[in-house]
């Protein structure tokens, strides 16, 4: 069929023959569909969906549109994570280093922030020296050698995705399960992994507001990923508030190093133990979740999870010592508080809005080739659930440029909403899927 023909069968709610899917997707990898073509097809599944014969058939052809790294030669079974995005989630940065010091080998290709979430590419660059941008070669003698590797998606790795959600970002048709479900499969299982735990998160600062569309779905990607023959578990955690006390990169980096030494906030260590525990199940490194948590436990409290990130940090190019002595991290010049206007408890807190106030700050990016500074962003004293008094401060800013820092308070006090009572807590992981 022509791409006239297949986009008009979507549109009338037909469905698409697998072979055609691949030679569609090939043909717009190739540049002989056209982007307008494409877009109109990204609509027509927008409104009419694909079902799971055409959602695999759409996922395995953007796998195979590039390279499929071949991770053969680390015999134990690769296992990554991949969050679908939130504000103060440093997850990674500590996550990767835990499930490597217990002997589960992580290979990591990630992406930078955009919007109003954070990225962990950006996080890492914040640490000097530290080089995202490895060839897969050397990618693949870490995961060998040291257990891990964290990188950027290379030009090889899945080009039709890179293609086509730089086209979904522009035509309102990024917020589609089968179009995001295919998209982080595809760069996930071109990867080499033999396992995945999915991090969906849920709430005022995540992509999926509602439970029922991230249920929809991790159950989605979980399908993806049985129809290739791995292993995926999903975790929908809380995204209603920041995540631990820090926002911003190489802030996000030195709380991600006190969870490695076991003084992180909770919030951020119980997600990161739920997530990296199930890592090591389906690493075969532990046969239940809670021996799993006493193993993370055991290389946190011996140290070998901060040599690991220290031994990870060295071996692509940063300065270990910066694990150790924050001051060699970047630092912003100036601090100003936010400071609460009444007495009583914070009720909740619009935590998109507090991702925006750290992109009108300088620490993300509203376009893909915005300059961040990273080392602004937010520390929050005060987080949902906790008393206030009248002209306490809520939130401290870290600044160099002056210029938005007025707005930046307004956005982060108009996050905030403070009542007379503590709010209901919710549980941080709010569903297990696999």
């Amino acid at each position: 069929m022509q791409p006239y023909e297949l986009i008009k069968a979507k549109r009338d709610g037909g469905r698409l023959d697998p072979a055609d899917i691949r030679a569609f997707i090939q043909a717009y990898t190739a540049g002989t569909v056209a982007d307008y073509q494409m877009a109109a097809m990204c609509m027509a599944i927008f409104f009419k969906g694909l079902d799971s014969r055409e959602l695999g058939a759409w996922a395995r052809a953007m796998l195979e549109s590039g390279e499929v790294l071949d991770l053969s030669d680390t015999p134990a079974v690769k296992v990554d994570k991949h969050s679908t995005g939130g504000v103060g989630d440093k997850v990674s940065l500590s996550l990767a280093p835990l499930a490597a010091a217990c002997g589960v080998p992580v290979p990591m290709i990630s992406g930078r922030g955009l919007g109003h979430t954070g990225g962990t590419l950006d996080k890492l660059e914040s640490i000097p020296g530290f080089n995202v941008n490895l060839p897969t070669s050397e990618y693949r003698r870490l995961v060998r050698e040291v257990g891990c590797c964290l990188i950027g998606q290379t030009a090889q790795v899945a080009p039709a995705d890179k293609k086509l959600y730089a086209l979904r970002d522009v035509t309102a048709t990024v917020d589609c399960i089968p179009l995001i479900a295919s998209s982080i499969m595809s760069k996930k299982l071109a990867e080499g992994i033999d396992a995945l735990v999915l991090d969906v998160k849920v709430g005022s600062g995540a992509f999926m507001k509602r439970d029922e569309d991230a249920r929809l779905l991790a159950r989605t990607m979980i399908g993806l990923g049985a129809e290739m023959g791995k292993k995926v578990v999903a975790l929908l955690t809380d995204m209603d508030q920041p995540l631990g006390r820090k926002v911003g990169n190489a802030l996000e980096v030195m709380e991600a190093v006190d969870m490695l030494r076991g003084e992180a906030p909770e919030d951020y260590t119980e997600i990161t133990y739920a997530l990296t525990a199930e890592m090591l199940v389906l690493g075969k490194k532990a046969a239940t979740v809670e021996e799993a948590r006493e193993k993370l436990r055991k290389v946190v409290e011996d140290g070998s999870a901060v040599r690991k990130l220290k031994e990870i940090v060295q071996v692509q190019g940063g300065d270990p010592r910066a694990i150790d002595d924050y001051s060699l991290l970047p630092q912003a010049k100036s601090t100003t508080d936010v400071v609460a206007p009444r007495d009583g408890w914070v009720t909740a807190i619009d935590t998109e809005g507090v991702g925006l106030a750290g992109v009108a700050l300088g620490a993300g990016r509203q376009r893909v080739d915005s300059k961040i500074d990273p080392a602004v962003g937010f520390t929050l004293l005060k987080k949902t659930g906790e008393k206030v008094t009248k002209g306490e401060p809520v939130v401290r800013v870290h600044f160099n440029d002056a210029g938005p820092v007025e707005d930046v308070k307004t956005r982060l006090l108009a996050a905030y909403r403070f009542g007379d009572a503590a709010p209901v807590a919710r549980p941080l992981v709010r569903e297990r899927i696999d």
